[in-house]
């Protein structure tokens, strides 16, 4: 049996990375003109600051897959343990010749996200740096917490809401390539597009839709990993003390993951629950966060996040 193969390469990952700068640039754009009138009236008002906000977005993470298992997810958090999964699954094993019974097992993975950020305007952020981890496989010790994936990436309103019928909507794009290079050296593409209708002037309770795709392709003809999606809607309100609570409910679709003829992570479509808490200043920055999530796949994977931004320019 011939299995599909995605390959991968240095060029792929060279033309994901223009992509997303090419993204991020028609983004600020595009901002830059439906924002032009409402930006000069603000400019009036109070001057603008001398530098952008400019901050370490560390954010520290633990999660936990079931066997057999692949963990996506929201956002690009859920990448880390599915490629310590995937590179798991070689260890002690020599392309091409893998067991019939292959299979991973049950892990854990405790993880530092270190995404030096940059809010070039109210309306656009561009983001880049590392991540960490170190992982639990089965009833193996944890292995040394090491640099895993370096990402690159920009979030940026496409449009603003400002009291109208139409909301505000956000794109995000995020490059993740695995680090060291190996037999299932990974490049992943990551896209949200957010809708966010906020339900008074102030925008602090409103509804939240979106949808979420993530493309992963492996440096290698002998494996693959499928598409995965996910559709969500959600809602959010904020205190006048600036506690800010949101939640998602959504439905995640994974095409799955082959070795060969093998495949050790089936396809699924599967609900997935995330629930945020952020303490927030006057400014809207985030000071404080913690998010919590379940995820079906089909048997449920955690994952829990605490975001602590470390500022060195604040506006």
């Amino acid at each position: 049996m011939r299995v599909p193969v995605l390959r991968a390469s240095k060029a792929t990952a060279a033309r994901l990375i223009r992509g997303v700068l090419f993204a991020a640039l028609a983004s600020f754009c595009l901002c830059h003109q439906v924002f032009a009138k409402d930006d000069d009236d603000e400019e009036a008002a109070k001057p603008a600051p001398i530098f952008p906000n400019l901050y370490l977005d560390m954010r520290t993470n633990y999660s936990t897959v079931p066997a057999g298992a692949l963990s996506i997810g929201f956002g690009t958090t859920g990448l880390l343990p599915t490629l310590q999964a995937l590179q798991s699954l070689t260890t002690n094993s020599s392309f091409p010749t893998l067991p019939s019974g292959l299979a991973s097992q049950a892990s854990r993975s405790l993880g530092v996200d270190l995404p030096l950020t940059v809010d070039v305007t109210d309306h656009i952020s561009l983001y880049g740096g590392i991540s960490a981890s170190s992982t639990q496989t089965g009833t193996a010790d944890w292995s040394a917490f090491a640099v895993n994936s370096w990402n690159l990436g920009f979030q940026a309103d496409l449009y603003q809401q400002n009291g109208g019928r139409i909301p505000t909507i956000t794109l995000q794009m995020t490059v993740t390539r695995a680090v060291p290079n190996g037999p299932l050296a990974t490049t992943s593409l990551n896209n949200i597009l957010e809708f966010d209708y906020a339900l008074n002037e102030d925008e602090t309770r409103g509804l939240l839709a979106g949808v979420q795709y993530t493309r992963t392709d492996i440096e290698t003809s002998l494996a693959r990993i499928g598409a995965a999606t996910v559709g969500y809607v959600g809602g959010y309100y904020q205190w006048p003390n600036n506690w800010k609570v949101a939640g998602r409910i959504g439905v995640q679709s994974f095409g799955g993951a082959q070795l060969l003829n093998l495949t050790p992570f089936q396809s699924f479509t599967q609900p997935i629950v995330r629930l945020d808490l952020d303490r927030m200043d006057d400014n809207d920055n985030r000071l404080f966060g913690v998010t919590a999530q379940i995820s079906w796949v089909s048997k449920p994977a955690y994952s829990l996040t605490v975001r602590t931004p470390l500022y060195a320019v604040r506006n």
